[in-house]
């Protein structure tokens, strides 16, 4: 059973119904776990923690009154109320992908909401809109709302438009069972009732538990403050466990000495508990669950391993996920694109983003990974250039080929679904899906990138500290389109900026091993130790197909995971210069392109060649263009127009954003030692990677001892408060402005 909630009650169903040690809270309460060293002294990582309240933890030995072994697991969550819902669910489908419960009897989903929560955020109802969706569907859910009448300070007529706290359930026809808190064995009808109807019928049940809070928001709150009446009355009312208790004698069920018996040794047990606080050692940290054995934690050094791929395989995988059935009507135009994918496979040349994409996905299937691809419209691609689903023209019936490119292949492996028009809730899903096993490529797809803006809780609470906070690793991928095309204000810009914002890394203080690599460590690519290990999160902005092909790869082809935001290209997927030769995708140790094998995260100018940590100096260039992303081809496409400025002006891509490549700006700024530095981007100066990049690429200077200007010069549009203007003839002006600034030599 996988538990949600917030905080309101959570210490105890940590400690009376997942059996967390009562020691551990409550040193949680005073100090704080002091964590014990590992083997050898070995350093534990423990992040930064979170209060208690926040904490999740999982039990094993669980067993029901019948005896019947269960698994509980409860989900750690931020202040933000009801923002763990879709991860809980999210994760519950995970569970039950890996375990082949096809019938979803086996693992369920319970959600515990507050009364103002459930009904005040609209992340709940995307949560229940998900719920008979097949490709997010658990099978039901039981929600509980802890219905104090009470919203914090709020009486419910000024927090909801409806009678009850529980009518956004209604839209699912789902049934509702309001029970009197107080009254013990009406509750537990009640919860039994909804667990058959979950297990019958396979659909949410929702149950409203009327009670009130003792003691107003918190212990230390004064409710009287602004609810006088209520906790007058309140004060008043003897207790469930009194109520319960005055019951049970009145039956003859139990005696009042048997009563006082079960509440003194409860006592006893906390005062045990408590004096073994003071000296508690936490010895097993809750890392991560079995499936995760022999996964790093961020001060334990993860092996490199290569993404490269045999040629035969490449081609073997190619010509399988271009097949279409006989006799199924394929659309002609997509048609046409399945052709070109067969032909550039044979040929070895011209492959593009969406062919690149479905070899990643083809070679982790063959491989035993689980690939899940989720978000609005991502079955075509927003930008059409995907085609995982095709759908017969006469029937309408559909076909995914790459769930067909291996003999006995196993159902689900590929899993590529458009989901509900909903950011916040799918992403949380996702989220919790990638949570449950790292032998999967699980990846959530924004219908345009600032979209993404819709699912800011997410971001902020879950992905870029859960691991520092929770001790939980996710691999999650989220692709946001992003890039300057003309699409105006709100079609344009992924937020760059808020990504790298939140990167928990030092502008100013190189890795160790950046500045003075060993040459064979550089090409093991090892001398940067575990520096990867240690970010947050990896913000990406591709430039190639091959290099997306491997970024992918590598997000599986590790000893750990990490939140992986790539800035997705629109205008590159069907540019014809963007394109790769299948060579780039290959494993061949002979190969003279084996430097391209891996992923890149910085990318030379064309026009050299040398990789070492202390490259030949180019003493005839005159101007470096460091950049990321599509903004490349637009200005090299007219610099390859001229030779004076292929040979003055060279362009430097850095691929991965975060974590910094310090050492690979360190190699590009030796190889040119009389140029002039530049930012270049197509984003106005106030967004996209320049406030960003301008501290660490200045680092670099100066431990060089190169010149610093009073900051790094720049390329691009001006300060904005928007991202993009929405009139054609702007754009156009603006970007013939960026090249001309980016290849003038002049000044």
């Amino acid at each position: 059973i996988e538990i949600a909630m917030a905080h309101r009650g959570r210490l105890n169903v940590l400690a009376n119904v997942l059996g967390k040690p009562l020691e551990q809270m409550l040193s949680e309460f005073t100090e704080g776990v002091k964590p014990a060293s590992g083997e050898g002294e070995e350093e534990v990582y423990t992040g930064s923690g979170d209060v208690k309240y926040h904490l999740g933890t999982s039990t094993l030995g669980f067993e029901t009154v019948s005896g019947v072994p269960m698994r509980l697991s409860l989900l750690s969550n931020p202040s933000h109320l009801e923002a763990v819902a879709p991860v809980a669910v999210g994760k519950t489908r995970a569970k039950q992908h890996y375990n082949k419960d096809y019938d979803r009897s086996k693992t369920m989903c319970v959600l515990l909401h507050g009364d103002g929560s459930h009904s005040g955020q609209g992340v709940v109802y995307e949560t229940y809109d998900m719920s008979g969706l097949p490709d997010y569907t658990v099978g039901g859910t039981i929600h509980i709302i802890v219905n104090n009448q009470v919203a914090y300070t709020t009486d419910p007529k000024y927090s909801r438009s409806s009678p009850y706290c529980t009518d956004v359930a209604k839209a699912l026809d789902a049934p509702i069972f309001h029970v009197n808190g107080d009254d013990v064995e009406s509750v537990c009808r009640v919860f039994d009732l909804a667990a058959k109807w979950r297990q019958s019928f396979k659909t949410d049940v929702v149950i409203d538990l009327i009670c009130y809070r003792k003691h107003g928001h918190n212990e230390g709150d004064e409710p009287s403050f602004t609810h006088p009446v209520m906790y007058e009355r309140i004060a008043k009312l003897p207790n469930t466990l009194e109520i319960y208790s005055k019951q049970l004698v009145e039956e003859g069920v139990l005696t009042k000495k048997e009563i006082e018996e079960v509440k003194n040794s409860y006592l006893k047990k906390m005062a045990e508990s408590l004096e073994a606080a003071k000296d508690y050692e936490l010895k097993d940290v809750h890392w991560l669950e079995s499936v995760w054995t022999g996964f790093k934690s961020p001060l334990q050094l993860g092996r490199i391993k290569t993404t490269g791929v045999s040629m035969p395989v490449l081609k073997e995988l190619g010509a399988e996920m271009c097949k279409i059935p006989e006799g199924f009507n394929i659309h002609r135009k997509i048609k046409k694109i399945y052709d070109n994918r067969r032909k550039c496979i044979e040929t070895g040349e011209g492959i593009d983003w969406g062919t690149a994409e479905a070899l990643a996905f083809a070679t982790l299937l063959r491989e035993g990974n689980h690939v899940r691809l989720s978000g609005q419209d991502v079955e075509r691609g927003t930008f059409a250039h995907r085609h995982a689903v095709i759908h017969d023209q006469k029937n309408g019936e559909k076909h995914v080929p790459l769930n067909h490119i291996l003999e006995n292949q196993e159902p689900g492996s590929f899993k590529v679904c458009n989901s509900s028009l909903s950011e916040f809730g799918v992403l949380g899903f996702e989220l919790g899906y990638s949570l449950v096993n790292p032998n999967s490529l699980i990846i959530w797809e924004a219908q345009f990138g600032d979209f993404a803006n819709g699912a800011q809780v997410m971001f902020d609470q879950f992905l870029s500290s859960g691991e520092a906070k929770w001790l939980r690793q996710s691999g999650l991928v989220v692709l946001l389109p992003h890039g300057w095309d003309g699409g105006g204000a709100e079609h344009s810009s992924a937020r760059l900026e808020r990504f790298l914002q939140m990167c928990a890394e030092d502008p100013f203080e190189l890795p160790e091993g950046a500045l003075n690599p060993d040459k064979n460590d550089w090409f093991e690519g090892t001398h940067l130790g575990s520096n990867i290990q240690k970010c947050n999160w990896q913000v990406v902005n591709c430039s190639t197909p091959a290099n997306y092909f491997h970024l992918l790869r590598r997000q599986v082809h590790r000893e750990f995971r990490k939140p992986l935001i790539v800035m997705s290209p629109k205008n590159l997927l069907k540019n014809p210069q963007c394109k790769d030769s299948l060579d780039n995708f290959d494993d061949d140790a002979e190969n003279d392109r084996l430097a391209q094998i891996r992923f890149k995260r910085l990318i030379m100018d064309t026009a050299v060649s040398d990789r070492g940590p202390f490259p030949v100096e180019e003493t005839e260039v005159e101007k470096v263009l460091f950049c990321s992303g599509q903004v490349y081809y637009k200005v090299d496409l007219k610099r390859q127009q001229s030779e004076e400025a292929k040979k003055k002006v060279h362009m430097v891509r850095i691929e991965q954003l975060s974590p910094f490549p310090y050492d690979l700006v360190l190699r590009e700024l030796r190889r040119y030692p009389r140029a002039s530095i530049h930012w270049l981007q197509e984003e106005p100066k106030n967004m996209g990677a320049y406030t960003y990049v301008m501290p660490r690429i200045e680092t670099c200077m100066r431990e060089l001892g190169m010149k610093v200007d009073s900051q790094l010069p720049y390329i691009g549009r001006d300060s904005a408060a928007v991202p993009a203007t929405g009139f054609a003839f702007v754009h156009k002006e603006e970007e013939e402005e960026i090249i001309k600034q980016a290849l003038n030599v002049e000044n």
